[in-house]
């Protein structure tokens, strides 16, 4: 497939700070940035729309997708399954334009087995108390999912340290500070 345009592929802990990053990126890119929108099985969360933030899916819809070979990556998260449609993706880098996932450690790895150029940015949070605080502070999550959260998140980091496939890694202490590696790292690599 000839194409110019370049896939981030973001990744971080839930609470990590990746969709506020992401976010960015496209407020401030809006006519060379495209976001790819995942599938999900799991039930949208207030203000969520499907085709927006997620293809929201039953779980029979999301096999079938599996087995038309219609995902590029898909994995089961917190109980949901996740995965990235590999139409969208490849529409957008037809148009030159770049696209930004947001992935986790796991659907990185299986995602480079299909597009094996997409460059890797992992945000970290500065600690894990911090994590701890964010996810507290949704207010959408009770105690044994903050719980199951945090022993994910350490398992997606150490995982993504030895196995992930990541050129930068950001550490999202101070908002502003990430942002504007995570801006200066995305235009180095748009050239």
């Amino acid at each position: 497939m000839q194409h110019s345009g370049n896939t981030f592929v973001i990744s971080s802990p839930s609470g990590g700070g990746k969709s506020s990053l992401i976010a960015e990126l496209l407020r401030r890119y809006p006519n060379r940035m495209a976001y790819s929108v995942s599938a999900t099985t799991r039930k949208p969360r207030q203000g969520e729309e499907d085709g927006v933030h997620y293809f929201f899916k039953t779980v029979e819809e999301f096999e079938r997708m599996i087995g038309a070979g219609e995902l590029a990556e898909y994995n089961s998260v917190h109980g949901n399954w996740y995965g990235t449609p590999r139409g969208p993706v490849d529409a957008i880098l037809m148009t030159g334009n770049h696209v930004v996932l947001d992935l986790d450690v796991y659907g990185k790895v299986n995602f480079d087995k299909v597009y094996p150029d997409a460059i890797g940015i992992l945000i970290v949070p500065p600690s894990e108390a911090e994590l701890e605080r964010r996810l507290r502070s949704r207010g959408t999550d009770d105690e044994a999912t903050i719980q199951l959260r945090l022993k994910n998140a350490r398992d997606e980091l150490h995982f993504a340290r030895s196995k992930g496939k990541y050129e930068y890694t950001v550490i999202n202490d101070d908002f502003e500070k990430a942002k504007e590696e995570l801006i200066g790292i995305v235009e180095r690599e748009m050239g």
